[in-house]
């Protein structure tokens, strides 16, 4: 082989490496073939690996119309028996080919020469070159540069495949995600019944679909978060990014790179079209606030360090567990960020204050730790939940689901019971036991949640529990009387 052959090939190596593509490649290759070999025509096609069809990748030589013909007749033509064969094929006479003689006509080819194009011992594809009649050829020394070609077309249909494979997986693992989310946030997913999460729910499919900013107030683990993303994915942003920023998580010196970004992209500019949700806005420098309210209200923003304006376009939704007047007092807030976010305020209520919420999250928790751990534990016993109601839950939502994982963590059976609750919960007033826990009490607390939880499955009918405690009604009774247990109230 000639060096200038060796500097075309590499060449042709070269127009792969670039990164535009496969085709774009190949259509270098076929144009260095036919100058290597003064060939007339050259093209590469491949087997497509769903339905074994033909795909011209390139073709040097060809007309649009003769194009379209060759790509349709090839597999009909001698030269598919490449990928059977594996090893290179000619054709003497084109015109003599039924599914390729108008390459004859159209081109004035007679001669064709073809190599394959194998991935990991696969013949995956072709490469060929053709010559007219009068055109003077030595068949080995075609066959010996056309197969120099064929490992780099080969690479590069590898990397394709792989390529697209990824881009598949990762098309489908983001349409999951979206979709996860989505149902995530659906505002039949919220989970409330009481009177204030009711109210507050209803506040956000009313500005759900507007534009406008939202304040969300509310405790520590009141689900601030979970409202600003069910906003969002239920506004006509949904398909445009939902990115969040908890100020109190970002020291003081880096906050502002975060927001509003340096040499990266911050927070509010890879939010444009989306929605940006600020969590504890309170926690933001004064002189922040003043710049958040800008780049919202001109939708425009400087970043850190630089003069240069982004123009954006973000729905702002803020949340802050402080009392925001009261900042402003202080001259810890400004006074007209707080105007602003104060336009549309939705205050999450507390769990203490929505106690009849409390059963419906801790089903809804069981449920979904019961799946994720595998466990397999079906419900939780009257005193159980008769403890999770008397609680106070300084830590909210976010400390009942704690509660229910490591409950569904510890049990040991198909059953939460109170002495599967942390410590916290278990306390004099409701399990019936002193303070200091013996072995004693222990083991009278037990006894008293299986009684109880045995009482609700018989609707209150003693004789029956005690069949199913393998008790006697007597003892069972005397245990009722000595426990203070009400069995009228299992009673339907």
């Amino acid at each position: 082989m000639k060096l200038d052959h060796i500097d075309l090939i590499a060449k042709a190596a070269g127009a792969f490496a670039n990164g535009s593509g496969l085709r774009d490649g190949a259509g270098v290759v076929t144009k260095t073939v036919v100058r290597a070999l003064s060939a007339d025509v050259a093209f590469i096609v491949r087997q497509r690996a769903d339905d074994g069809v033909a795909d011209l990748v390139a073709a040097e030589g060809v007309g649009v119309a003769d194009f379209r013909r060759l790509e349709s007749r090839i597999a009909k033509s001698s030269l598919w028996r490449m990928f059977e064969l594996s090893k290179p094929l000619a054709i003497d006479d084109v015109s003599a080919d039924r599914a390729l003689d108008f390459l004859a006509f159209g081109t004035q080819t007679r001669f064709l020469v073809a190599v394959p194009v194998s991935v990991k011992g696969t013949t995956v594809g072709m490469l060929a070159a053709g010559f007219r009649a009068q055109t003077r050829v030595e068949e080995n020394a075609v066959i010996r540069v056309l197969s120099a070609f064929a490992p780099v077309i080969a690479q590069a249909m590898l990397v394709e495949r792989v390529m697209a494979t990824a881009n598949r997986q990762l098309a489908e693992e983001n349409l999951h995600l979206k979709q996860e989310l989505r149902q995530k946030y659906d505002l039949s997913q919220l989970i409330g019944n009481s009177g204030p999460m009711r109210a507050a729910l209803d506040q956000v499919t009313q500005i759900a679909r507007s534009n406008s900013t939202v304040l969300l107030r509310g405790e520590h683990g009141t689900g601030k978060e979970l409202i600003a993303g069910a906003i969002h994915y239920n506004s006509l942003r949904s398909k445009r990014p939902f990115v969040k920023l908890n100020c109190s998580d970002v020291p003081d010196a880096l906050i502002e790179s975060e927001l509003f970004g340096t040499d990266r992209k911050g927070r509010f500019e890879l939010a444009d079209g989306g929605t940006l949700y600020v969590d504890e806005v309170g926690g933001l420098p004064l002189r922040l606030q003043k710049k958040l309210l800008r780049a919202v209200q001109g939708r425009t923003f400087e970043r850190s360090g630089s003069d240069e304006v982004v123009p954006v376009n973000v729905r702002l939704i803020a949340s802050t567990s402080l009392d925001l007047a009261d900042a402003v007092r202080a001259k810890k807030f400004d006074c007209e960020l707080r105007d602003h976010l104060a336009g549309f305020t939705i205050y999450l209520p507390p769990l203490r204050e929505r106690k009849a919420d409390i059963l419906l999250l801790a089903e809804h928790f069981l449920e979904k730790y019961e799946r994720e751990h595998k466990k397999n534990v079906k419900r939780i016993s009257t005193p159980a939940i008769d403890m999770l109601t008397a609680y106070h839950y300084p830590g909210n939502v976010r400390e009942l689901e704690n509660v229910i994982e490591r409950s569904v963590l510890v049990c040991d059976s198909n059953v939460i019971h109170g002495h599967h609750l942390p410590p916290t919960l278990q306390t004099a007033e409701v399990s019936g036991t002193e303070t200091r826990v013996t072995l004693a009490s222990a083991v009278e607390a037990f006894e008293r949640d299986m009684i109880i939880d045995t009482l609700k499955s018989t609707r209150g009918n003693v004789a029956k529990a005690a069949i199913m405690l393998r008790s006697t009604e007597r003892i069972l009774g005397y245990k009722i009387v000595k426990y203070g247990i009400d069995r009228q109230r299992f009673r339907r």
